[in-house]
């Protein structure tokens, strides 16, 4: 009886001391913790507005020119420092200064006043795209050449209203030259689209540079052809291809006419219809640090200038939204040259949607000829009968042609970085100069929690749960939820968690560190979860972010940072734990702790990549992890040198099964 009884005091003690560290701990479930996680805290919108404010205070004031020696001046170091600090950042410079490589491939014969001469030409090496020449059956002198470029037009050169155009230029003695652009007609293959050339900055080598290249081509080509007058090169096109008119039209002195339809707004408009500009070229890193398009249209003065808006554009760049910004605002610079009608203006209501049809080709072919020195063309030539098929116009590509990922990986694959040094006081040396080094990439700028509101608050099933917004002394914020067993100490310790898909679907590692005993603050980072500031696949603020010169992961990263501070100072702790769940999550997570590893004792990521590279190999999608495509964060750094700096914090990885 005793043995028995010695047995059922020994059970009931068990019993009892499990009970006791259940009411401790308290006994969450992965589905329990997800229902303390459902209270929103911060709408979408007021994230969206926070960081449209943010962007704001960074929008340049068009300086007020004082002489045309002065803007002069003023221009062409503009130009020096977008083409060389941005556009060619990272590009090989034999690339960049190489001669154009135009091949016919055919001659078509129209008889009508003209004819088309079918190109492939090199972009970058292995790399080809296709151009359509029309040029006039008499010529006598040097003529007049245009270079047209095409804009998010799916049939590419055989775009009815881009033929009709060309064929008109012809038939008035200008050479015309459509340049086919990547993603769209004959170069439409996938990995053409505008979103692989995220690709590109991850490498090293800034996207705008590849576009750049693509249509500095065309306008290479019509500068060597002795037919062509070199002081009468024109330039023009629809959507994208007037922002490429834009770009080029401005970085490049010898065009000196050029007619933009529908292709650019200022800063300032694109912040407050964001959904204008959502393409990769239009946002690249950098670009509109510093300045803005009007700068670059400013930078036209007082070479003649057209811009094109419709005033009911179902697209994109409004009339109304556009001209108190573009055009008001650089009237003043053409004036100062004592050129003012060489800046004009024209508002189409007719269809007034987004186009290049009659109405703007004759407001085209009028400026044209005008500032050409030609007789002043105010009709077209009806020439309907004309228009040809895709496959009569295809020039043909090369087999093996690459891409804009293809290109991509080609730079990425002649990627060498230095061994990190093995000996103690080299290292430290390594990793103090890497750090700077890191910084700089991720465009680092430390902040503080400012204020830590309390949103909700809940108890129930022995976890009290505790919502709060972290506003951030840079104006911008992050949400997160702290969770801990009512019955745990205060003192207890802690663990960040983050989640790509956001802290609502980390139920199951919450539970897991609340029943240790832990406190847990589940984090959402700006752009992630429910911090993003836009509904998926709508703007892409990350690209605007990158385009005035921050970044999207230094962002994130210094919220996490200031986070983590917070929780320790509150806690009196030393060190947090930090958890991860994701790719994207990893890398902030990586970095964070290679800025300042002692914030944190260690980081366990899961479902994690062994390598940056891997974003390229297995074409990862730009909008499905836009903050890793870091302009040369691939290139100078991968995950094993960011662990190296981390030390002796440990970086885990629980599954790494990319």
């Amino acid at each position: 009886m005793r043995l028995l009884g010695l047995i059922w005091f020994i059970v009931l003690s068990v019993v009892t001391i499990v009970a006791t560290a259940a009411s401790t701990h308290g006994q969450t479930t992965a589905s329990s913790v997800e229902t303390l996680l459902e209270h929103p805290i911060q709408p979408t919108t007021v994230t969206a507005f926070q960081l449209q404010r943010y962007l704001m205070k960074q929008i340049p004031r068009l300086p007020a020119p004082s002489s045309p020696k002065q803007w002069e001046s003023e221009e062409q170091q503009l130009r020096k420092d977008i083409l060389d600090n941005v556009a060619f950042h990272g590009w090989p410079r034999e690339w960049v200064d190489s001669a154009p490589h135009f091949t016919q491939t055919e001659v078509i014969e129209i008889g009508k006043g003209y004819r088309l001469r079918k190109f492939r030409y090199e972009i970058v090496p292995g790399f080809e795209s296709t151009a359509i020449l029309y040029e006039p059956e008499k010529i006598i002198g040097q003529i007049p050449a245009i270079l047209n470029v095409i804009g998010h037009e799916p049939m590419g050169n055989a775009a009815e209203y881009e033929q009709k155009r060309c064929i008109n230029f012809a038939k008035r003695g200008i050479l015309a030259l459509s340049l086919e652009w990547m993603g769209f007609g004959e170069l439409a293959q996938p990995e053409n689209d505008h979103d692989f050339a995220a690709y590109l900055d991850l490498v090293g080598s800034n996207a705008l540079g590849l576009f750049y290249l693509a249509m500095r081509r065309g306008l290479d080509y019509l500068a060597t052809l002795p037919q062509v007058d070199p002081s009468r090169l024109g330039l023009t096109g629809l959507s994208g291809g007037g922002w490429q008119t834009t770009i080029l039209g401005s970085l490049d002195a010898r065009v000196a006419v050029s007619v933009e339809v529908a292709g650019i707004g200022s800063l300032e408009s694109n912040l407050t219809h964001p959904v204008d500009t959502n393409e990769i070229e239009e946002n690249a890193t950098d670009l509109t640090r510093n300045r803005d398009y009007t700068y670059l249209v400013a930078m036209r003065a007082p070479r003649p200038t057209l811009l094109i808006h419709n005033a009911a554009d179902d697209c994109c760049f409004r009339a109304g939204l556009v001209k108190p910004y573009i055009y008001d605002q650089i009237q003043p610079f053409f004036r100062l040259f004592g050129k003012p009608d060489a800046f004009a203006w024209y508002e189409n209501r007719d269809p007034g949607t987004h186009n290049y049809q009659l109405d703007n080709r004759e407001q085209a072919y009028g400026f044209f000829t005008e500032h050409f020195h030609l007789p002043v063309a105010s009709h077209e030539i009806p020439s309907d009968s004309e228009i040809r098929s895709p496959a009569e116009l295809a020039a043909g590509l090369p087999p093996g042609n690459l891409t804009i990922a293809g290109v991509a990986r080609k730079l990425a694959s002649q990627i060498t970085r230095p061994a990190i040094p093995a000996s103690s006081d080299e290292r430290n040396s390594w990793i103090k100069s890497q750090r700077e080094r890191l910084k700089s990439v991720i465009r680092y700028s430390p902040i503080a929690v400012e204020s830590a509101w309390r949103i909700a608050s809940t108890k129930s099933l022995g976890v009290q749960a505790l919502s709060y917004r972290f506003d951030f002394s840079n104006g911008l914020s992050a949400t997160g939820v702290w969770l801990q067993a009512i019955s745990a100490p205060a003192d207890a310790p802690a663990t960040i968690v983050l989640n790509d898909k956001g802290y609502k679907t980390a139920g199951e590692a919450i539970s897991e560190h609340v029943n240790r005993g832990e406190q847990v603050l589940a984090l959402d980072l700006l752009f992630n979860g429910s911090m993003l500031p836009q509904e998926p696949d709508s703007t892409d603020w990350e690209m605007l972010v990158a385009s005035v010169g921050d970044r999207p992961i230094g962002l994130e990263v210094a919220q996490l940072l200031a986070a983590a501070n917070w929780l320790r100072t509150t806690g009196h702790r030393e060190k947090i734990q930090l958890e991860t769940d994701g790719i994207r999550s990893q890398v902030i997570a990586a970095i964070a702790a290679a800025l300042e590893p002692a914030t944190f004792s260690e980081v366990v990521s899961g479902h994690t990549m062994k390598s940056l590279g891997y974003l390229i190999d297995n074409s990862v999608p730009f909008h499905a992890a836009p903050d890793l495509f870091c302009l040369d964060l691939y290139k100078l750094f991968d995950l094993d040198r960011l662990a190296a700096l981390a030390a002796p914090t440990a970086i885990k990885t629980t599954e790494t099964s990319r």
